[in-house]
């Protein structure tokens, strides 16, 4: 499972690389530190999964899901926020997240997911 990083923390991008690292089958083939290179590098990679944060400087987050929910070969997106507001959250959704945490509490549910997700992709294969 190819999977990419967008998010303009450098210590949330580290603390993804370490979970992401645990995981086998799971390659970690970009990041991304703002909405624009993310954006470049979705339709470059074409991840299986995407990790992003919603607000970013150069296009945010809602831009890129934006972009996402319109291409038929978009990854899966995991939306990882300091804003987990319920408006951010119904916003994200209606335009077509796949997951939502928030980056202070429920960062390591990203590997729950991932796992989840690869079962499914071996599952697709059989």
């Amino acid at each position: 499972m190819k999977v990419l990083i967008v998010d303009d923390s450098p210590v949330v991008r580290e603390r993804l690389v370490d979970l992401l690292s645990e995981l086998t089958g799971v390659e970690l083939i970009g990041q991304a530190e703002d909405g624009m290179q993310g954006f470049e590098q979705v339709v470059k990679l074409k991840p299986d999964v995407a990790i992003v944060d919603v607000s970013m400087p150069r296009r945010s987050g809602l831009d890129l899901l934006r972009y996402v929910s319109k291409n038929p070969h978009a990854p899966r997106v995991i939306i990882l926020t300091n804003y987990p507001t319920p408006e951010n959250r119904k916003k994200c959704f209606d335009l077509g997240a796949d997951y939502f945490f928030d980056k202070s509490n429920e960062i390591e549910k990203v590997v729950d997911v991932l796992k989840d997700l690869q079962q499914g992709m071996r599952a697709l294969r059989h």
